[in-house]
C-alpha cells in the first residue's frame, strides 16, 4: 500500500484541533503508512501545546512552526519534508469519515488522477439560528454558485478544482509547489496549473468530508471579504485571468451594478434608477430563495441577512482588491 502525507496548516485552532486529530487517528488506514504534519502559524492560543501532547504519543505526528504564518508557505514546508507517495491537505476545521484515506488511495490509483477531492458538506459545531443560517447559505447555489464540491454530485466527475486535494507527490515535481504570494486561492491556482499541464482532477461524489464554518456574522463577513479581495489579487499576481473562474467574480459584478449607475448620475441624471432596479430585483429573488430554504433551525430574516453578508462582503472585498492593484503596481 502507498504511504500518505497529511499536511495540516493551522493557527489558533484550539477549539477544533483535538477532535480533528482524533478523526485522523480513528481512520482505518494503516498508521505505519501515514505521516501527519501539523504546521502551526505561531498560534497565540493552546493549539501548539495540544498538538505536542499527540507528538509525544505518536511518532508519525510532527509539529512544525510556520514563521511566515501563511497557508501556502505551510503547505510547501510540508511538501518539502514529506515522505508520502500521496499528499493531502486538510483543515483543522474539518471532519472526515473512518474510510476516508483508504477510499482516496483506491480511487486515485483506479482513476490515475493527479488530484482528487470529495464533496465538502458545510456544518457548524454550535448550532444556533445564526450559525444554522450561515450553514444553509453556504450550502445553497445562490450562495456558492456552481461549486460541485459544495452542492454535491452523485457520480465521479472531472472538475477544475477540489477542496482538500489528494495529490500524487510527483505532481509537485512536475509543475511546482504552491504559489507563496497567494494568501488565498493557492489551491485553485495550483489546480489550474495541473489542468494546463495536461493533468486530470476528479471529484468523488460518493465520499464526503465536513467543514465547520464560521458561526457569527462578523467572522463570516471578514472571511468572505478577504476571499473576495484575494480573488482580484490572485489574477494580478499570477498574471492569468484563468487562475480563477467567472463564478468567483459574480459578487463584484453585482456590487458594480449598484455603484456605477449612481456615479454615472454626474453625466446622466436618471441612471441611478438602474441601481434601484438591480437592488430591488436582487432583494425579491433573495427573499424567495431565503423563504424556500428556511426551516425550524433558523429564521427567514437570519437567512436573508446571511445571504446579504456573504454577497456584499465578498463583492466589496473584490472592489477593495481592485483599489489595492494601484498600490501594488507602484
Amino acid at each position: 500500500m502507498e504511504k500518505i502525507s497529511i499536511i495540516v496548516p493551522c493557527r489558533n485552532e484550539e477549539k477544533y484541533i483535538t477532535e480533528f486529530i482524533d478523526f485522523i487517528l480513528d481512520n482505518d488506514y494503516p498508521k505505519e503508512l501515514m505521516e501527519i504534519l501539523i504546521i502551526d502559524g505561531k498560534s497565540t492560543d493552546d493549539t501548539a501545546s495540544i498538538v505536542k501532547r499527540y507528538t509525544n504519543r505518536y511518532s508519525f505526528i510532527r509539529l512544525l512552526i510556520n514563521e511566515n504564518r501563511t497557508v501556502p508557505f505551510a503547505l510547501n514546508m510540508g511538501i518539502k519534508i514529506s515522505n508520502g507517495d500521496y499528499i493531502i491537505r486538510l483543515d483543522a476545521h474539518s471532519k472526515i469519515p473512518t474510510n476516508y484515506f483508504s477510499e482516496l488511495v483506491k480511487w486515485a490509483k483506479t482513476l490515475d488522477a493527479d488530484n482528487i477531492g470529495t464533496i465538502c458538506i458545510t456544518d457548524v459545531k454550535n448550532k444556533t439560528p445564526k450559525s444554522n443560517a450561515i450553514k444553509k447559505v453556504l450550502s445553497s447555489k445562490f450562495g456558492v454558485g456552481n461549486s460541485f464540491f459544495r452542492i454535491g454530485i452523485n457520480n465521479i466527475k472531472k472538475v477544475d478544482t477540489v477542496p482538500f486535494g489528494f495529490y500524487k507527490k510527483e505532481v509537485f515535481n512536475k509543475i511546482g509547489i504552491f504559489n507563496e504570494n497567494l494568501e488565498r486561492n493557492q489551491d485553485i491556482e495550483l489546480n489550474k496549473r495541473i489542468l494546463r499541464n495536461g493533468g486530470i482532477i476528479y471529484l468523488l461524489g460518493n465520499i464526503s468530508s465536513i467543514y465547520f464554518a464560521r458561526e457569527n456574522f462578523l467572522e463570516f463577513a471578514k472571511n468572505n471579504f478577504a476571499t473576495g479581495k484575494w480573488n482580484v489579487l490572485t489574477v494580478y499576481l499570477t498574471k492569468r485571468f484563468d487562475s480563477l473562474s467567472l463564478r468567483h467574480f459574480i459578487p463584484l459584478i453585482f456590487i458594480l451594478s449598484l455603484i456605477l449607475p449612481i456615479l454615472s448620475t454626474i453625466f446622466f441624471s436618471s441612471v441611478w434608477l438602474v441601481s434601484v432596479a438591480s437592488f430591488v430585483s436582487y432583494m425579491v429573488l433573495l427573499s424567495i430563495i431565503s423563504l424556500m430554504i428556511t426551516d425550524k433551525s433558523t429564521s427567514f430574516l437570519q437567512v436573508l441577512l446571511a445571504f446579504m453578508i456573504l454577497h456584499f462582503s465578498y463583492g466589496f472585498g473584490s472592489l477593495v482588491g481592485l483599489f489595492r492593484l494601484n498600490y501594488l503596481h507602484k
